[in-house]
């Protein structure tokens, strides 16, 4: 213990500056981390927009193989419901269509209604 009015005590300032070089190094540490995370986080903003962009168009292009007029959008939690048949006056079943680009993967709700479809968790319901 020392009087913190005076001047610091030999050992009391050795830590002291031991203390100070170490919070430079971690200053410096968490400033790569931040630019890191900038980079990733702007790369991760980009993919998924422009994923959301592409799963609102895709349905137009050439190689899909489901009929438009059978898709409804719905674009959160899952993109699509497809109504197998209906431009031919006969749904035959019911598609729920997730569009995924790259290596993406099915967000928290997405995977809930997955689950809930597989579980076979579906109710028709008319008011």
């Amino acid at each position: 213990m020392f009087d913190g009015r005076g001047a610091f005590p030999e050992d009391a300032e050795a830590i002291r500056q031991n203390m100070l070089k170490e919070m430079e190094q971690r200053k410096e540490i968490l400033e790569k981390r931040k630019v890191s995370a900038d980079v990733g986080a702007e790369k991760k903003a980009i993919e998924v927009g422009i994923g959301k962009i592409i799963e609102k168009i895709v349905p137009a292009h050439r190689m899909f193989k489901m009929p438009l007029c059978d898709c409804r959008p719905l674009f959160e939690p899952i993109d699509f419901i497809v109504f197998n048949g209906m431009s031919k006056m006969t749904v035959n079943s019911v598609t729920f269509l997730e569009i995924k680009t790259g290596n993406s993967r099915l967000n928290k709700h997405e995977r809930m209604v997955r689950d809930a479809i597989t579980d076979k968790r579906i109710l028709y319901k008319a008011v």
